[in-house]
């Protein structure tokens, strides 16, 4: 392996080394320092023979007389092996929870490539998380993208926890895997999901990557890449369904734009790379089904908005890649209510693939739809009594008030402890709509409201 001894300048976390040769981008490399010491780092530029290195760790100490650098001939791989499951690895790939080495059956690249449109699966099996707003409401599918999208304060770890701990296929029988990827968390959150996950015994079907806040950002740009290629060997290779939650994804964008910064390269919009938009795609298109294979990648990414704004690029770009998205709500935060998941503007773009006889249940479709219209129209007679006053509203307005007040109380916060299975969340929607009279259900068939609809005591 041949070393060179010619870096000729340093930047903050960028190295130019000069004279080298059969050098490709995104190689790894590794500096050694006078005292023997060891940097990693990889290719970020190639221009004849000159090469642009990034470091993974702090360039403080480095002397440029004295340091050497040899590249390894290979990008950033991952040691991948059924023994990960129940593991915290750093975002590196490397354990991080005192356990042994993993012995690997294979080393992969970590920049595996967006499954092929024509080798994909359609996705059309319910996964059940066990939170009625996203079972009920905006079903979550086999193989499928669903963003969920976030405010700062608000409780996206705990609700990415809660799916991580209770998601499971209907079935019993398909092995479950749950890959959780935290990116430029601090070392609090870190700590609850790891000591969440063991609490609850979650951990021994989760491979778990950590990324702190104080970890250099080329490293937070590694760390979704690590957990796909490790869902990918677990699904494709070993046959399991495997849900894949990157929290949070703002982290690692706004990593991206420090390297690009970096880079010197020409800003896009609000001064994120132009290729911002390719970047989460090549990610975000690793999940799905594949023709022919048992197993599947099904996504959760979690982005906390920049003040709250779904316009912001970051949101805006993910929303046109994805299924979907689940959006919570300030409003419902300050009301206590938990998940605060705002259920209208939310959408799960394949809810109607996953639901059904032999999915769910016959009822699931029409009161999923009857749900949301009256959840609309309750939201609306509460606006109207805000401005004109209870007086103002007919006997129907004030019922549909009502349904929408016991609503979020009843059907959206269930807390981040409750499990409620598929059957237990269609029930408790037919419960609430009996606040409504007979009537008004008129999105659901007439022989499904006799079998379903339950008689007032």
């Amino acid at each position: 392996m041949k070393e060179y001894r010619t870096i000729h300048e340093i930047s903050g976390p960028l190295m130019v080394v000069e004279q080298v040769s059969n050098v490709t981008y995104d190689e790894l490399a590794e500096i050694e320092l006078s005292d023997g010491s060891i940097r990693r780092c990889k290719v970020l530029e190639v221009n004849g023979d000159k090469a642009v290195v990034q470091l993974f760790e702090s360039s403080a100490g480095i002397n440029l007389r004295d340091s050497k650098i040899r590249f390894l001939g290979h990008p950033l791989e991952l040691a991948v092996s059924s023994d990960m499951l129940g593991r915290v690895f750093n975002g590196m790939g490397q354990p991080i929870d005192g356990g042994p080495a993993i012995l690997a059956e294979k080393r992969l690249d970590i920049n595996g490539s967006p499954i092929n449109p024509a080798a994909r699966n359609y996705p059309n099996e319910f996964i059940q998380t066990g939170i009625s707003t996203i079972d009920g409401l905006n079903t979550l599918v086999r193989g499928q993208k669903l963003p969920i999208f976030s405010g700062s304060g608000l409780p996206h770890a705990q609700l990415a926890a809660q799916i991580a701990r209770q998601a499971r296929v209907l079935d019993g029988e398909s092995n479950f895997a749950v890959v959780f990827a935290a990116i430029g968390i601090t070392f609090e959150e870190a700590e609850y999901f790891i000591s969440d996950f063991k609490r609850t015994g979650a951990i021994d079907r989760t491979v778990l990557f950590t990324n702190l806040a104080n970890d250099p950002a080329v490293e937070r740009i590694a760390t979704p890449r690590m957990a796909l290629t490790a869902a990918e060997y677990l699904a494709f290779e070993k046959g399991m369904h495997v849900l894949v939650i990157l929290t949070d994804i703002t982290n690692y964008a706004e990593a991206l734009r420090e390297v690009s910064a970096a880079r010197k390269e020409v800003p896009g919009r609000r001064g994120y790379p132009g290729y911002l938009y390719t970047d989460l795609a090549t990610m975000y298109e690793r999940a799905g089904r594949k023709l022919g294979l048992e197993g599947s990648i099904t996504m959760i990414p979690i982005l906390t908005m920049p003040e709250d704004d779904k316009t912001h690029p970051i949101p805006d770009l993910t929303g046109y890649i994805t299924e979907g998205q689940i959006i919570l709500s300030r409003d419902l935060y300050r009301k206590g209510v938990l998940p605060p998941v705002d259920v209208l503007p939310s959408l799960s773009r394949l809810k109607d693939k996953g639901v059904g006889v032999g999915k769910t249940r016959e009822d699931h479709a029409p009161t999923m739809n009857q749900l949301f219209a009256a959840y609309a129209s309750g939201k609306e007679a509460k606006e109207l009594m805000t401005i004109l006053g209870e007086a103002a509203l007919s006997p129907t307005d004030l019922l549909y008030a009502k349904f929408a007040e016991e609503f979020e109380k009843r059907y959206v916060s269930q807390g981040s402890e409750e499990n409620r299975d598929i059957f237990q969340t269609l029930d408790l929607g037919w419960d609430l709509l009996r606040i409504l009279p007979r009537g008004e259900l008129k999105r659901i068939k007439g022989e499904m409201v006799d079998k379903y609809y339950p008689v007032r005591e």
